[in-house]
Parts: C-alpha cells; structure tokens; sequence
C-alpha cells in the first residue's frame, strides 16, 4: 500500500507539472503559430480563432499532464525500487536479535 501511494503522489506530482509547463509554453506556441506571415493585416473570424486557441491550449495541457505523469511514474518506480532494494539489503545486513535466556525461577 505504502508503495502505491508513493506511485500515486509521483504520478501527481508529474501532471501538476506537466499542466504547469503546458500552460506557461503553450500560448507562446499558439500565439506563433497562428502569427500572420510577414506581418500582413488578415481579416478574419475571431469567435472561431478564439475557440481555436481554447482548444488548442486545453490540448496542450492535457498532452502536457499526460507526458509529466508517464515520466513521474516511471520515476516513481525507480524510486519505490530502489527503496526496496535498500530495505531489503538493511535486513540481510543486521543480524537477527538474540533469543532471551531462559533461567529457571
């Protein structure tokens, strides 16, 4: 169980971060994607360029969330494994507690 949660706040730790870096790259992107090329006046639709770039944003975030939480729970893994791993190697290393005495009252 111990594990799991590990695993559990890596992979949110991984999409909060991956949300955060979306959000912060993305309206750059957008915006120099949808630029006009050398600087030219266009006339256009701007309720359906406002949903594109919604959209777009919003696409951005959730490829953005789900790259960080497929790299957090990779790291997750390796983390809990290596934990283990010492935990295990702890236990081969300490000698097991010595049986009390037994006197006779």
């Amino acid at each position: 169980m111990n594990a799991a949660k590990t695993l559990l706040n890596f992979v949110l730790a991984g999409t909060l971060l991956g949300i955060l870096v979306a959000s912060w790259a993305g309206p750059h992107f957008i915006g120099w994607y949808n630029e006009t090329p050398l600087a030219t006046q266009t006339m256009c639709n701007l309720p359906q360029v406002v949903r594109n770039v919604s959209s777009d944003l919003l696409t951005w975030q959730t490829i953005g969330a789900g790259i960080g939480a497929a790299a957090f729970l990779a790291l997750g893994i390796l983390f809990t494994l290596r934990g283990n791993r010492k935990a295990r190697e702890q236990e081969a290393q300490t000698p097991p507690p010595a049986a009390p005495s037994q006197t006779a009252p």
